[in-house]
């Protein structure tokens, strides 16, 4: 190890990686600190199509694509009791989105991980950043259980980490509870999916209490996930761990398509959604990836906007390594590049949560072209900033959201509670490992009114 760095990463994930592959390709010392031990589990499989050029830009499309994926075109979005679903194309965007792919974070950031090494910069695994001992312009050090790292500048990769955000206390997390989400997920086999080219769309299945995730990682694996509020899961009596299988159970569409998956009968949980660690930079150092902030995985954002992002940063930290743009400059720049990507997703994650974006959403028809305009968003066609013509059409946009709940631009449809649906038991459930979906205590209700777990009485009041 060095006695001081040009740039010290904290994390090697996706952001961390491809901030170290171009610094160390343009010939400055890097090292990468890590905490994990590669291979390792991460959530985020489904990539956007704005990657795709980006992995090309660093040649690395060819390598990536010999992993095991699978081939993403577009998505498909449904209520979770509605057989019917709609599908869309990247390529049917105002702005074409190139076909992308679905794949297991574990051998994807690994590979990322490798390319650094083979570009040159030291990385050391199972190795985390414990605190900052400093952080100046121009000299920073960080503190090891192997001793100090120093370096010119710290590159924060950390992920939910956020190792600068909680040593400077800048980590927030948004007051808006339909920002406030945890994750219940598992991968299953045998998993039924759309046919053909289709079998890649991701599958996104809404309910009033949040939402389910279906997304192919090869010919026999699926990642399936719940998305939810943590003050809903505390009014219900189900463990933590066995959260997924009871939205499975009475989800009918998600259901139907697991009625022969094999699986773990509990589920990997993650929390803490949606946050922000402003200023993304300062003195000695540059967030990147989920270390500056996180949204909502609704629209699978992550991995791309790590990548962007931290590719974005890097250029700017050699720039400002060879004195070619002031520290102050790079930091407005770098500031205002993620504010500038993040915020379209910002503004569709808050209206998904709104029923009358659903029905307008799955309806997928429209004029002006918005329809297009709203499939090139999702496909991130948002870097370095939105283009005017998806800005305007996403602006109107938001406004027929909003006048759907007082005029039916698309046709209203009931929303669907998951609370509402009675638990349906199949092969599915009992052949998930060794457990099944927890029965829970059903109190006695008047003929003709929904059945709801108990507990649950007062949240689905909250969710009227």
């Amino acid at each position: 190890m060095r006695e001081r760095y040009d740039v010290a990463i904290a994390g090697g994930g996706p952001a961390g990686s491809t901030a170290a592959i171009v610094l160390a390709r343009a010939g400055f010392s890097v090292c990468v600190l890590e905490k994990d031990q590669h291979p390792r589990f991460h959530i985020g499989e489904s990539i956007l199509p704005r990657t795709t050029p980006l992995l090309k830009k660093l040649g690395l499309e060819e390598a990536v694509l010999g992993l095991t994926h699978v081939p993403k075109y577009g998505a498909e979005f449904g209520f979770g009791n509605d057989h019917k679903t709609r599908t869309f194309l990247f390529s049917d965007g105002l702005i074409p989105g190139s076909p992308v792919f679905n794949i297991e974070r574990s051998e994807f950031d690994k590979l990322l991980l490798d390319k650094a090494r083979q570009a040159g910069a030291e990385v050391y695994e199972q190795r985390p950043v414990k605190g900052i001992t400093k952080l100046t312009e121009g000299d920073v050090e960080v503190a090891t259980a192997d001793g100090p790292v120093r370096a010119r500048l710290l590159l924060d990769a950390s992920g939910h980490g956020t190792v600068v955000g909680r040593a400077l206390n800048l980590r927030r997390s948004f007051q808006n509870p339909e920002l406030q989400k945890v994750a219940y997920f598992q991968h299953f086999e045998n998993v039924e999916r759309p046919a053909g080219r289709d079998t890649g769309h991701p599958g996104i299945f809404m309910c009033a209490e949040g939402w389910l995730w279906m997304i192919g990682l090869s010919q026999t694996k699926t990642s399936v996930g719940f998305v939810t509020r943590p003050s809903f899961v505390r009014a219900l009596d189900v463990a933590p761990s066995r959260l997924l299988q009871w939205a499975i159970a009475r989800c009918p569409v998600v259901r139907h398509r697991m009625r022969d998956a094999t699986g773990s009968a509990e589920n990997i949980v993650l929390s803490d959604f949606s946050y922000r660690c402003r200023p993304y930079a300062g003195p000695g150092y540059l967030m990147i990836g989920d270390a500056a902030c996180f949204l909502d995985p609704i629209f699978s954002t992550g991995v791309t906007l790590a990548m962007m992002g931290s590719l974005h940063a890097a250029g700017l930290a050699a720039r400002m390594l060879r004195g070619e743009l002031s520290p102050k400059t790079v930091r407005r720049q770098h500031c205002r590049y993620i504010e500038r990507g993040t915020e379209p997703f910002w503004r569709l994650i808050r209206a998904y949560y709104k029923h009358s974006f659903r029905e307008l959403f799955v309806h997928g028809t429209g004029p002006l072209q918005m329809p297009g305009a709203i499939i090139s968003v999702l496909a991130g066609q948002v870097f370095p900033q939105q283009p005017w013509k998806l800005r305007w059409r996403h602006r109107a946009f938001d406004f027929c959201v909003w006048l759907q709940q007082y005029r039916e631009l698309s046709p209203h449809r009931a929303p669907f509670y998951l609370v509402d649906e009675p638990p349906v038991h199949l092969p599915l459930i009992t052949s998930l490992g060794t457990g099944s979906v927890p029965e829970v205590d059903r109190p006695q209700v008047p003929a003709g009114q929904p059945e709801v777990p108990a507990g649950a009485m007062g949240a689905r009041a909250s969710l009227a």
